[in-house]
């Protein structure tokens, strides 16, 4: 895989004389902290006068650069704004740390010590403030490049943070934990921005060798294990590529040893050409990214596994290729799934719904979990829906519905909770079978038919469905994350499954 520069952070417990880069903090028009002052009276107030500069507000994000202060070793000294201290949050944090690293990397100033002082009055803990801080700058550095792959190309050089002043509780499980996320984040970045002739369903195993050493057991179901259990629905979706679908199973054991982990349940899509059906070329362009959600739950793994979360998870991963051939599947097939529900196909671009119907109902009752949550890039009508601001969601369990989207709201993944109705249910009948896959009109919302669809293969389990559709790739630079993959979600359910683990958010019962 194309690796991101390495960033170590070291924590010191003075600011070192030598010191080539150091960073202040400064919280709106608030006075500098304690080691701030002391490098403010070092330079005879130089650092204070700056401050004081019309253009400078210690808004969240901004950097004011001294260049070589007298009085100091250094070459110059950055001050970061950190905002109104009354309205700092985790998520301003990351971001202010994420500019911090875009303002450094245009100075071309690969270390750097942070000297952390206490915010008064801030809404978040010193530990929290940190922690994010160290989040941005992870997340803003990632890099996907595949030419630094190759024999005698050059790469960037690593980057190595000093933390000074940093609480103690941020030392040891805040800084692993921060650093889990971020390689969970990267890890789902990277499968989504590797091409489909790279990452297909006959290679999608070789990526997950990070899995593997983080301790997570890895299981596969190949195409003859998908026949025997009665997998119809995947092996349709699948049936016209060179590369066979098959499931993949992903099982962090924490230390609770439940018999009932979280399930996550990811459609891995690795190239979306819309089979029969087929798409337009540039609609096809971006669908090797049609795998998101099979990423984000790989990704989610690797941070639970890398932080020693104790929540029990499992991932079930669909993968598959949604090509056309004389073997593709067809509108107007009946297809029998693996919960023995026959469905009626509409749409061969409908392939997620086929994908998730097989998967959902193999994790509901192979590990019987205490809730399922599935994420997919499933339709186009929650992006015309919901726009580039929020992904949808879809819950049977009200509470679990009001924690992930607060989690969303603290890390910057927005979710807005869409209606799971039975009067959707009508517009699945079919004269034919069970159920049918799209509704009859194309102009009707499709997301919530989606939703209603999968619903009838959750074995009644606590469940939560994710459309994440749009949210995949991004064509610009954005607040944390590089033109490319997002590794959107994984943040989200880390937070989640940290409250689980808290005992903060209740899982189980079922609320409508």
């Amino acid at each position: 895989m194309p690796q991101t520069p390495v960033t170590v952070f070291e924590t010191i417990a003075d600011l070192p004389d030598d010191a080539p880069v150091i960073v202040i903090l400064k919280a709106g028009s608030q006075g500098f902290g304690e080691r701030a002052r002391a490098l403010d009276t070092k330079t005879a107030g130089a650092l204070s006068r700056a401050c004081a500069a019309p253009g400078f507000s210690g808004k969240s994000g901004e950097c004011l650069d001294i260049v070589a202060p007298h009085g100091l070793a250094s070459r110059r000294v950055i001050v970061l704004g950190l905002g109104d201290p009354a309205a700092l949050t985790s998520l301003s944090a990351a971001r202010a740390g994420a500019d911090l690293a875009a303002f450094l990397e245009k100075k071309g100033e690969s270390a750097a010590v942070i000297a952390f002082d206490t915010v008064g009055s801030a809404a978040v803990s010193e530990e929290e403030l940190a922690c994010r801080l160290a989040l941005g700058i992870r997340l803003k550095r990632y890099r996907f490049d595949l030419r630094n792959t190759r024999p005698g190309a050059s790469s960037e050089a690593g980057w190595v943070i000093g933390l000074v002043g940093l609480p103690e509780t941020a030392r040891g499980a805040g800084l692993t934990r921060i650093n889990a996320i971020a390689d969970g984040v990267e890890f789902a970045r990277t499968l989504v921005n590797l091409p489909p002739n790279i990452l297909h369903p006959d290679s999608f195993l070789d990526h997950l060798a990070p899995l593997r050493e983080a301790g997570i057991e890895i299981e596969t179901l190949d195409e003859a294990e998908l026949k025997r259990l009665g997998m119809n629905a995947l092996l349709a979706v699948g049936s016209a590529s060179m590369h066979p679908p098959r499931i993949v199973v992903l099982r962090y054991r924490g230390k609770n040893g439940s018999d009932a982990p979280l399930a996550f349940v990811g459609k891995g899509v690795c190239f979306d050409a819309g089979g029969l059906c087929i798409k337009t070329g540039p609609q096809m362009f971006d669908m090797k990214g049609d795998m998101a959600g099979a990423a984000a739950v790989a990704g989610l793994l690797l941070a639970l596994a890398r932080q020693g979360s104790k929540v029990d998870a499992v991932g079930v991963l669909g993968i598959a290729e949604n090509m056309l051939s004389g073997k593709s599947y067809k509108s107007g097939d009946v297809i029998t799934t693996l919960s023995g529900q026959t469905v009626e196909v509409f749409d061969t671009d409908c392939e997620g719904r086929m994908l998730l119907a097989d998967c959902l109902y193999y994790t509901a009752t192979r590990f019987k979990p205490s809730a399922i949550v599935d994420l997919a890039t499933l339709t186009y009508s929650v992006m015309r829906g919901l726009g580039s601001i929020f992904a949808g969601l879809f819950s049977t369990d009200d509470t679990i519905a009001s924690g992930m989207i607060a989690a969303g709201e603290a890390v910057g993944e927005r979710f807005w909770r869409m209606p799971l109705d039975h009067a959707y249910d009508e517009g699945l009948q079919s004269p034919l079978a069970d159920l049918r896959q799209h509704a009859r009109n194309l102009e009707d919302g499709d997301a919530p038919y989606a939703a209603a669809f999968l619903r009838h293969f959750t074995d009644n389990r606590p469940w939560v469905h994710l459309d994440i559709a749009g949210k995949e790739l991004s064509e610009t630079d954005g607040p944390m994350a590089r033109q490319g993959g997002v590794g959107f979600g994984v943040q989200m359910l880390e937070r989640w499954v940290g409250a689980v683990e808290a005992g903060n958010q209740r899982i189980g019962e079922v609320g409508r």
